[in-house]
């Protein structure tokens, strides 16, 4: 029955194309060399999204644990900084910090005597990162706040500093807690990757735009992007809750 409702789907959907000025599905239709050669460009654009996304989630997970436990710092100048860090990244909208990383961040340096040029890949990466890194930060604040004070008293009295009570009591009970909206800001990144578009880089949302200059299908060029994000947002949802069922299992013996 499913594969008959699909069906019926398909051919209305590639039926529409027959009626000019109306539908044009015929760019994306499989069965027809240039619809495959359509789907082929924009498919490609995975890898980068991919390889985009991944990144610039190592990088903000990082930033954000170095970002957060200043944060928690009963001294309030070490606490202080990260604070306003974290305020003022949050602020700014992603699409100005990514014209400022793009366009101005390479004149900064210049002034100072560093001539670094940034390409459309890791300007991109860097403004996914800082401008993620913010959230990350108060995820990991409040995953750790959230384990109690006697683990960390327990930690004291064998023996354990800071950092190895960090290392091998608090940071791995709270990375359980703060799996799920970890999850929730790869998922982010991945759709406000599409932003690098508009300085160049060639990942799913350039591409689609491209192909829409070329063959003027907006709407069905769209939809099939949109349908891209959605499966690689499903991807990577299923990932994070056979991870979540894995951990919890393991916590459980």
């Amino acid at each position: 029955m499913k594969r008959f409702a699909l069906l019926s789907v398909f051919v209305a959907l590639t039926g529409c194309a027959a009626t000019p000025g109306t539908w044009g599905w015929y760019v994306i239709d499989p069965s027809t060399p240039k619809g495959m050669s359509n789907i082929t460009f924009l498919l490609n654009g995975f890898g980068a999204t991919i390889l985009l996304s991944v990144t610039a989630a190592v990088l903000s997970m990082v930033i954000g644990l170095m970002v957060a436990l200043p944060g928690m710092s009963d001294n309030r100048w070490i606490r202080f900084p990260s604070r306003i860090y974290i305020e003022f990244v949050r602020a700014i909208p992603l699409l100005p910090m990514l014209f400022w990383v793009f366009y101005g961040l390479p004149v900064v340096l210049k002034s100072m005597g560093i001539s670094v040029s940034i390409d459309a890949f890791w300007g991109a990466i860097i403004t996914l990162a800082i401008s993620d890194s913010a959230f990350t930060a108060e995820i990991y604040r409040s995953g750790i706040q959230s384990i109690s004070k006697g683990q960390t008293e327990a930690a004291k009295t064998v023996g354990l500093n800071y950092r190895q009570t960090m290392r091998y009591v608090i940071l791995p009970q709270a990375i359980k807690r703060i799996l799920p909206p970890l999850a929730n800001q790869f998922i982010y990144i991945v759709k406000m990757s599409a932003f690098a578009s508009v300085i160049g880089m060639q990942e799913l949302t350039r591409r689609a735009n491209e192909l829409v200059v070329t063959e003027y299908r907006p709407l069905e060029i769209y939809t099939l992007l949109i349908l891209e994000y959605l499966v690689l947002v499903l991807i990577i949802s299923f990932f994070v809750r056979w991870l979540e069922r894995k951990m919890g299992s393991d916590e459980s013996r």
